[in-house]
């Protein structure tokens, strides 16, 4: 039997005159272009729960329309997308089913609208892949593959995660790899459609294994950077102080992303400095008490530190480690101030890098129920609008053209070659005092 694995890849966004900004401005949506362009890992970690007995292949498609003959001849193929590509995705899983293969969904998207993606597979598989794929295997292997394979309530350990088959990808496509070190988050944000909707909970895959991957990779690629594909490293601060400590002896540079609290803790931004931290990503995603009110649909943890977004940006580069700071514009309780809110703070704080995005109703969310209960979603079922660049809903206190146009010149202005090469001077040399106290 020879297995598919398929990732549709690229992020493209809808808005025409974004897009032609972004053209011409190299640092927007260089995050998502970073995004698009990884592995999907969830694929490669099936692969490597996969018996040796079946033929696996991974595959990258980033334009379905570009296909003119099916990538591989499989029996069955097991598909991967975002929800702005899904429509790609299922479109893909009709032709390949028209040819008499048999299509495997699953991911986010698919345990968010099952009903929906049941209509183009043979076999959905909801929750987390880890607990369902062995069975889903041997009943393959026995010609009695099931429709419908459920993992919700059903907890997987991380100290049991495979090893993801990494050599499966073309050497020379990738210049990062992903490595997950755990799973979940905690602050449950609304507009969040990231594992949360896979797992209830938080947890940690053992350090020991975390290594094994990264010293896997390590064989295959020389001088990796390594991507962290977690949503929120540092909330075990124990753990990552021990993963951190393991690291310094393993010479590669990483990234990832995380909360504020990393900058209350010295001794971890030392370890992470030595461990080779190039840079974390970090979601402050308002600079108004009114916008972080209500974010977080367990607590409102944000909204407290907002007085301290400042000094921490200062406390984490000065450890010679970047900061790129999130903003989400278009968030409740906000207003067309908030664009230039973003950019004084970005320029006064010393920010390193900086991502704004629009606040997207993801399917399965929170924020995607109130808005569609309270009439404010635009387009039902419009996934290809879940770029996080598209505006999808009214917001409250602005028209949507008012968002529009407030993002593309605050696009405009963040990503001019002036203000890119401002941050750029202000962070080297905060580099260089870096070095001078470690020498």
């Amino acid at each position: 039997m020879r297995m598919g694995l398929i990732a549709i890849s690229g992020v493209r966004v809808c808005n025409a005159k974004l897009l032609e900004i972004g053209l011409t401005l190299p640092g927007f949506v260089h995050r998502s272009k970073v995004i698009a362009s990884l592995p999907s890992l969830g694929l490669l970690t099936l692969a490597g729960m996969t018996p040796g007995d079946i033929a696996v292949d991974y595959r990258e498609v980033p334009d379905v329309d570009a296909v003119k003959e099916f990538p591989g001849e499989y029996d069955v193929v097991a598909i991967s997308s975002y929800s702005a590509q899904i429509k790609d995705a299922y479109r893909l899983a009709d032709l390949y089913r028209k040819a008499g293969v048999l299509v495997i969904l699953g991911g986010l998207h698919v345990t968010a609208m099952p009903g929906e993606a049941k209509q183009h597979a043979d076999c959905i598989v909801i929750g987390e892949g880890e607990p369902s794929w062995p069975l889903v295997v041997t009943d393959l292997q026995r010609g009695r593959l099931k429709p419908l394979y459920d993992s919700r309530g059903r907890e997987f350990d991380l100290a049991d995660a495979p090893m993801p088959r990494f050599e499966l990808l073309d050497r020379d496509q990738y210049n990062r790899l992903t490595v997950q070190t755990q799973r979940g988050c905690p602050h449950r944000c609304e507009f969040c459609a990231a594992s949360i909707i896979l797992c209830a909970g938080y947890k940690v895959k053992p350090v020991e294994k975390v290594i094994a991957e990264v010293r896997r990779i390590k064989e295959l690629w020389p001088k990796p950077f390594i991507e962290f594909a977690d949503d929120n490293t540092f909330v075990n601060k124990e753990h990552t102080k021990k993963l951190m400590r393991a690291l310094s002896g393993e010479h590669v540079r990483w990234f990832t992303e995380t909360d504020i609290s990393v900058a209350n803790d010295d001794e971890l931004l030392g370890l992470m400095r030595e461990s080779g931290c190039a840079q974390v990503l970090i979601g402050f995603e308002s600079l108004s008490m009114a916008g972080l009110d209500g974010l977080e649909t367990r607590s409102n943890w944000k909204a407290k530190q907002l007085d301290t977004y400042k000094s921490a940006v200062e406390r984490i580069q000065n450890h010679g480690i970047s900061v790129n700071g999130c903003f989400v514009l278009g968030l409740d309780g906000t207003g067309p101030d908030s664009f230039n809110r973003v950019l004084e703070f970005v320029r006064g704080s010393g920010l390193h890098e900086v991502q704004v995005t629009i606040q997207t109703p993801f399917p399965g969310t929170p924020l995607y129920d109130r808005l569609k209960k309270s009439g404010r979603l635009l387009h039902e079922d419009s996934w290809e609008l879940c770029t996080l660049f598209d505006v999808n809903f009214e917001p409250q206190h602005m028209n949507v053209a008012e968002l529009e146009s407030g993002f593309r010149e605050l696009v405009a202005t963040l990503y001019s070659d002036e203000l890119v090469a401002e941050r750029q001077r202000k962070f080297r040399r905060q580099l260089r005092d870096v070095k001078r106290r470690e020498h």
